[in-house]
């Protein structure tokens, strides 16, 4: 197995690869935000390919994954694996279906949290959750700090191991740390997605940890989009219906991605690689959670996790970040953000 650089993440007691592997597409296409079709068995080899040969210690899922299928594959990946042998496992509460809630009410009732997580128990198939997060804003009309507290009851009941917050703003989080300290904070973030770096800057100075998810945009930063694939989608693909797989958008990414892929030739690795190392090279970044459906997807950017981008890649990329004004926020990662 290939030993990756790892950190700590935050003031947790969790140390982890840099790299972590996202499931977000594992979970199928019966639901709306799915990537289309999805075999299980590939699913399940993923996952212990991840582990097994690529040497990441975490990963990411969340029960509205394919409503429930994304953690079953998880647990079914794991089951093969010791207790102290078994990667973290990082998962979510907050957004729900079915029963008395509207679809995609995001709850932040301490019974519903409670419920949930016994549930993505089961599922998962162990007896502690590593990393539970919120997965946005409550929309039930539950105040930040009641779920938050309910958050930090069950760490310190020993049900999980560290908490965290997912798409919340600044001062979401800051309201939360001044109820009880906030293990880590997941935002979109990458070349593309660059909003979060206020969040990021707060939390570097706040030792709370960062894994950023979206660092390949959603494969628009492969390197392997084209229109013509982009136009091909299946419409169980989510990305079938966003602006950013087509037109202006695309082509505008297009020509980021040309330089990511100059920069990815001379430094003898893949476009997706440079891609996820410009997010790990900002400060506060503690890893980022990478989507993979087939155990060769994770050959094509487990290298992130070792290369350096020098200065200089980083000012080429920035200069197509201002000259086609793609996204907000500071072009170069290593721009200290302000941190409130």
């Amino acid at each position: 197995m290939t030993t990756l650089p790892s950190v700590r993440l935050g003031s947790s007691p969790l140390t982890v690869t840099r790299l972590g592997l996202g499931t977000w597409a594992l979970g199928g296409d019966n639901w709306a935000f799915g990537w289309g079709p999805q075999d299980a068995s590939e699913a399940v080899a993923t996952i212990r390919h991840a582990v097994e040969h690529a040497g990441l210690n975490w990963l990411d899922t969340a029960p509205i994954y394919g409503q429930g299928r994304a953690e079953e594959l998880v647990g079914e990946a794991l089951s093969v694996f010791a207790e102290d042998a078994r990667p973290y496992v990082f998962t979510k509460c907050g957004v729900v279906w079915g029963g008395d809630d509207e679809p995609g009410t995001v709850a932040g009732r301490r019974q519903s949290i409670e419920r949930e997580l016994d549930e993505s128990l089961r599922r998962l198939r162990i007896d502690c959750i590593d990393l539970y997060q919120m997965h946005w804003p409550a929309t039930d009309g539950t105040p930040l700090e009641e779920y938050w507290q309910t958050l930090a009851d069950l760490r310190q009941k020993g049900k999980i191991r560290a908490a965290g917050l997912s798409n919340h703003r600044l001062d979401e989080l800051q309201r939360a740390h001044a109820v009880a300290p906030v293990d880590s904070f997941q935002p979109p973030f990458s070349a593309l997605a660059r909003e979060a770096a206020e969040e990021i800057g707060w939390c570097a100075s706040h030792q709370v940890g960062v894994i950023a998810y979206g660092t390949l945009g959603s494969g628009l930063l492969t390197g392997a989009f084209t229109p013509e694939r982009a136009a091909a989608l299946p419409p169980s693909d989510w990305r079938s219906r966003d602006p950013g797989f087509r037109g202006r958008g695309l082509e505008k990414t297009m020509r980021l991605t040309r330089t990511l892929s100059a920069v990815a030739a001379e430094r003898g690795v893949t476009t997706s690689a440079v891609a996820i190392a410009w997010a790990l090279e900002c400060r506060g970044v503690t890893g980022a959670i990478v989507g993979a459906r087939r155990p060769e997807q994770i050959e094509d950017w487990r290298a992130a996790a070792t290369v350096r981008l020098s200065t200089t890649d980083l000012d080429r990329i920035a200069a197509v970040i201002r000259q086609e004004s793609i996204g907000s926020g500071p072009s170069h990662p290593r721009t200290e953000p302000r941190a409130a």
